[in-house]
């Protein structure tokens, strides 16, 4: 399927303009707990929205985190408005800070090289209103960097790209989860043919080469899904997971 997807345009102009300084997750914003927030904030604002979007996100980080903390909630909801759901905007930031502050009460870094991502995301989808499983994905991805090995899934991946790939998922928020470990070891178990795809495709993107192309598989999968999956598309084999073609194949033609 990454295969299929990464020989699309679109995809893979998307792709290349998101993957060494993605726009929704910019490299200018280095503050650890500053990326959390924005991971949490980017949930329910469109691609519509990401001029907006990207506009409190500057400005967030220009004021800098513990600015944030200290100031009101009435401060703090001015700042997020343009993104609506204020409250639960608000609410999200004030959480992240006293969980922030625990971790580092306890010693807990989320940047540490050997540390258990499943049990990170655990924690931070409890512990954080608002953050569900696909929110603490995001929110630790960001943290630890791009190349980090985690592969967020977005509701869209849960109901629309796994049935393209033939998972039955469990119900409910896990699902995120089970998903996530699944594409992940995928990565793992094909990661010198993905590689070699993106190279073979000449896709303009860096790859540390110590580094697994988990980040690069998720962008092509959530384009991918995007761009096809979220409305009709008629490329798009409605065969799958029967045919093994993903899309242009006989079963779509007229």
């Amino acid at each position: 399927m990454v295969q299929r997807a990464a020989a699309l345009p679109e995809v893979r102009q998307e792709v290349e303009a998101n993957h060494d300084n993605n726009r929704w997750w910019p490299l200018s914003v280095s503050d650890t707990r500053l990326r959390m927030l924005a991971a949490g904030w980017s949930t329910r604002v469109s691609y519509r929205m990401i001029g907006t979007y990207s506009g409190v996100i500057t400005a967030a980080n220009a004021a800098g985190f513990d600015a944030l903390a200290a100031g009101t909630d009435a401060e703090l909801a001015e700042l997020v408005t343009p993104l609506g759901l204020t409250r639960a905007r608000v609410d999200y930031f004030r959480s992240l800070s006293e969980l922030t502050e625990r971790w580092a009460k306890d010693s807990v870094d989320p940047l540490a090289r050997d540390a258990d991502h499943s049990a990170l995301i655990q924690r931070f989808a409890e512990e954080v209103s608002g953050a569900s499983y696909k929110v603490a994905q995001c929110a630790l991805l960001y943290a630890r960097g791009y190349h980090c090995g985690i592969i967020p899934v977005d509701s869209g991946m849960v109901t629309k790209l796994a049935p393209v790939l033939g998972l039955d998922l469990p119900g409910g928020p896990v699902a995120h989860e089970h998903l996530r470990h699944l594409l992940e070891g995928a990565v793992r178990a094909r990661a010198e043919d993905i590689r070699s795809l993106i190279g073979h495709q000449r896709y303009a993107v860096t790859i540390p080469a110590d580094a697994l192309p988990t980040w690069c598989a998720h962008l092509v999968l959530i384009y991918f899904k995007r761009l096809y999956l979220n409305r009709p598309a008629d490329r798009l084999c409605r065969e799958r997971p029967v045919c093994a073609t993903a899309i242009d194949c006989d079963h779509t033609s007229p």
